[in-house]
């Protein structure tokens, strides 16, 4: 696989309590993303924050893994419905950091295409090597 570079531009307005900014894909795949930090802390009031994109991100890194393990098996998908849980946490003498990824996956895929996928998703493995739990369940 070729090196891949992907980039997005920020814009804050204010301070940080009561500012808010925007998130625009270069590839125009999103403009104008609105966040602020009461989206990232409480109500999200159609805002997003660094952490749902990031579980976004995993989910559908995964995602694309499971299909491509499963069309190697023979048995590509109709459908996948995958989740992702990102979750933020007070550290002691660190301030908050990234603990926890939590992924659910459908309980028809086999166990074993599961985990060559998660051993080959770059964000399962970027998590990992941060120290962030990731775990990955079956509904």
């Amino acid at each position: 696989m070729p090196r891949i570079e992907r980039t997005a531009q920020v814009t804050w307005e204010g301070n940080v309590a009561r500012g808010n900014g925007s998130m625009t894909a270069a590839s125009g795949a999103f403009t104008g993303l609105p966040y602020s930090l009461p989206a990232r802390i409480g109500a999200v009031a159609g805002k997003t924050s660094p952490e749902e994109l990031l579980a976004a991100a995993h989910a559908g890194c995964l995602t694309m893994g499971i299909a491509t393990e499963l069309t190697q098996a023979g048995t590509p998908p109709e459908r996948l419905e995958v989740s992702c849980r990102i979750v933020m946490d007070e550290v002691e003498g660190q301030g908050h950091q990234i603990v926890a990824s939590q992924v659910t996956v459908p309980a028809e895929v086999p166990a074993d295409l599961l985990e060559r996928a998660d051993e080959s998703c770059p964000f399962s493995i970027m998590l990992r090597n941060a120290g962030v739990e990731v775990t990955i369940s079956r509904t």
